[in-house]
């Protein structure tokens, strides 16, 4: 039996990487999935893949009004909403000297602020018994030069969990957070200027990670359904560490 049978999740950030993978895996197990990206040829590439039973929205988190048209797309379209990943993210290599105003508030206005209020606007339209699942980083455990401001945005998810957690207990809402470590997704590449730098950055972390190596996507997506759907029905306010040992060991 599928596990997601008839659920309606949202997916931010799900036009690639750990949210693409997350999004097909719920079509996967039975669900039908909004996706939120901002680039419209990413999403489109990201439908084709899913393949079916999903509805894309072009926006950005940091702006209210774009999660304002995701959720009325899903108020429109199938009038509730069980599960919510709150999976879109930046990260931008700087060192704590160079750090300007405008990276700080592009960082924390994406990953932290953009974060909150995809949750704070989903709540309403959920129904008793949903998830929610926010994609945070396992370097809010660990001091790493360059990331300063991203890790803190990532701390402040941890943050926001126990509180939800707490708030939405008595309508049946579970609420938790994913620690990925290294993975192998495009903003790997992204924070860096060529191809091999990018590849010795994925050589240095799976050099530093007890398994060996860097995770991959589909892994997180899993860790991501056992934490939406009942297989965790007795996990709430939880931090599940997903990084090879990196920050455990």
């Amino acid at each position: 039996m599928s596990k997601l049978n008839n659920k309606v999740a949202v997916v931010t950030g799900g036009s690639s990487g750990i949210g693409l993978a997350a999004a097909k895996r719920f079509v996967e197990e039975g669900a039908y999935v909004f996706i939120m990206g901002r680039r419209a040829d990413e999403l489109a590439k990201a439908k084709a893949v899913i393949g079916k039973n999903v509805t894309t929205v072009q926006g950005d988190v940091a702006k209210l009004e774009d999660l304002d048209r995701l959720y009325a797309a899903v108020k429109a379209e199938k009038g509730a909403l069980d599960i919510v990943v709150a999976s879109a993210g930046f990260v931008e290599r700087m060192a704590g000297e160079q750090v300007t105003p405008e990276h700080f508030d592009k960082t924390f206005g994406t990953n932290a602020r953009g974060a909150y209020f995809t949750v704070q606007k989903a709540v309403p339209l959920m129904r008793k018994g949903g998830s929610i699942v926010l994609v945070s980083s396992a370097l809010h455990l660990k001091g790493l030069p360059e990331h300063g401001t991203y890790a803190a945005t990532k701390a402040a998810l941890r943050s926001f969990v126990r509180t939800w957690a707490a708030e939405l207990k008595d309508r049946g809402i579970r609420v938790n957070n994913l620690s990925p470590g290294a993975i192998d997704t495009p903003i790997i590449a992204g924070q860096f200027k060529t191809a091999g730098e990018a590849d010795a950055a994925k050589a240095f972390f799976a050099s530093i990670t007890p398994l060996g190596r860097i995770g991959q996507s589909d892994e997180m997506a899993k860790a991501i359904l056992f934490l939406a759907s009942d297989d965790s029905s007795y996990s709430t306010g939880i931090d599940l560490v997903a990084d090879g040992g990196i920050t455990q060991l």
